[in-house]
């Protein structure tokens, strides 16, 4: 027995106070929803309905079964048009994971715009320095940062490009002077990121080439911020994401180093279980990366590119 679709039909038959007028109103013959109505009666051992010639009528239990009825039946209806509508209109808990830097600076202040945008939903921001399966652990959308993509069932979009830069303090600087190409690193105090993306040193590009260059580490951490802190108290030279050296650059409180490179390039990316029925909160969170994130890569790169930010021995 179908028990929703019996307890659908009680309902019409109480509503309509005999069998013949809720197998009319139900497309169904008149036999058929006696015999539901029968057959829920048997699975709960209680009569539910008087018979008569003319009409029914609702026994005690009945009248009692029947107000349950009608709250279940209600609540499953508006879950059912709440979840129907959930790729329409954004609404409910978004769990979003990221790697610790890119959420403070970035996700952190996008989530009140997004909230202004699409105030039914409730983000729920985790932040690690690792990269979750989102199936496995919960979370709607992960946002990665990849040197390539591993083949998997998940979804992934790409958002923007990352790089990593060289820098040092001015401090630094004026005590050990300035490396002019990646030779002269081996010549300096360096600070390590642990990147499991590029194990094997600081990846140069030339002409067309990787070229690692592996010098003497100082200090090494898996945490950008905690790499540039080491920089700025004049620890050593260090490789930073584009995305965390722009305002350490602007501040004058690191400079650039060996500006013809870039190093280190990585897609970041929203990764996600699937495309089918994609909520309307996942979808429209994506588009909103999608849009903001760009545009603020571009004013990371238009700093990371102004001259005034390079080293120079006249200004240190």
């Amino acid at each position: 027995m179908d028990l929703m679709h019996a307890i659908r039909t009680f309902v019409r038959v109480a509503d309509a106070g005999s069998f013949t007028a809720a197998a009319q109103a139900s497309d169904q013959s008149t036999a058929h929803v006696s015999r539901l109505v029968a057959d829920l009666e048997r699975h709960l051992q209680a009569r539910l309905l008087q018979r008569t010639t003319r009409r029914v009528s609702l026994t005690e239990a009945g009248a009692r079964y029947l107000e349950h009825c009608r709250r279940i039946l209600a609540d499953l209806d508006a879950a059912n048009a709440e979840a129907g509508g959930a790729h329409l209109t954004p609404r409910g808990r978004l769990r979003v994971h990221s790697i610790i830097g890119f959420g403070t600076q970035f996700l952190a202040p996008l989530a009140a715009r997004y909230r202004d945008r699409w105030p039914e939903v409730t983000l729920d921001l985790m932040l690690s320095q690792r990269n979750p399966d989102p199936l496995e652990e919960g979370h709607d959308v992960v946002i990665s940062l990849s040197r390539q993509l591993s083949d998997s069932d998940l979804v992934a979009q790409h958002i923007a490009d990352i790089h990593s830069v060289v820098c040092a303090s001015p401090a630094y600087l004026r005590q050990h002077g300035i490396p002019r190409t990646p030779d002269e690193l081996v010549g300096h105090r360096c600070l390590r990121l642990v990147d499991p993306a590029f194990p094997e040193g600081w990846v140069f590009l030339e002409d067309g080439l990787e070229r690692p260059v592996r010098p003497p580490i100082a200090f090494q951490v898996n945490v950008a911020e905690a790499i540039a802190q080491a920089a700025e108290a004049g620890m050593g030279i260090c490789l930073l994401p584009d995305y965390v050296a722009a305002n350490l650059l602007m501040q004058g409180r690191l400079v650039r180093l060996l500006p013809e490179h870039r190093l280190h390039p990585k897609g970041l990316y929203a990764v996600y279980p699937s495309r089918r029925y994609l909520d309307a909160k996942v979808k429209t969170w994506i588009a909103f990366l999608k849009e903001e994130v760009p545009k603020a890569f571009g004013e990371v790169a238009a700093i990371i590119d102004d001259r005034r930010y390079w080293a120079d021995a006249t200004r240190l």
